[in-house]
């Protein structure tokens, strides 16, 4: 294979085994953040969250931290199974752009940063753009219930 044809070359299969790995690794993702919202993983829980909201002076915090969670635990399930996904993927999206310019408000683009940048749920919500635009792929139940139409 020539060096042309291997940084250019790519075909479906190729495309669609990126994207099950691709989201897959994303849905697990944000089911792990949704845990972590709910104490299961890591040290925060829900009324931390919901505090850190009201803190932030986010309307109706502990709604706010349960659509969070919840759209963390059922959007990264769905993604993950490629089910639903570009609506999974938008949920996520809108749910990572409030978290980056509002909850990271202040803190600049690196998570490093005193207090954290947005960096991590910018980034987020670009890559769930990315899957908006490419979709769920074949590997996918998206494509099991839909693709023979």
């Amino acid at each position: 294979m020539s060096l042309p044809d291997f940084l250019l070359y790519s075909d479906r299969a190729m495309m669609d085994s990126a994207l099950l790995i691709f989201r897959m690794g994303i849905g697990v993702c944000f089911v792990v953040h949704g845990l972590g919202k709910l104490g299961i993983v890591g040290p925060g829980n829900m009324a931390g969250f919901s505090s850190w909201l009201k803190s932030l002076g986010f309307p109706y915090p502990e709604f706010q931290a349960r659509a969070a969670m919840m759209t963390e635990l059922v959007g990264g399930a769905m993604i993950a199974c490629g089910l639903g996904t570009r609506v999974a993927a938008i949920f996520c999206c809108v749910t990572m752009l409030v978290a980056a310019l509002l909850g990271h408000k202040g803190g600049g683009y690196l998570v490093t940063n005193n207090p954290p940048g947005n960096e991590y749920a910018l980034n987020l919500a670009l890559l769930m753009i990315v899957l908006v635009l490419f979709g769920p792929g074949h590997y996918s139940l998206d494509f099991l219930l839909f693709g023979g139409r």
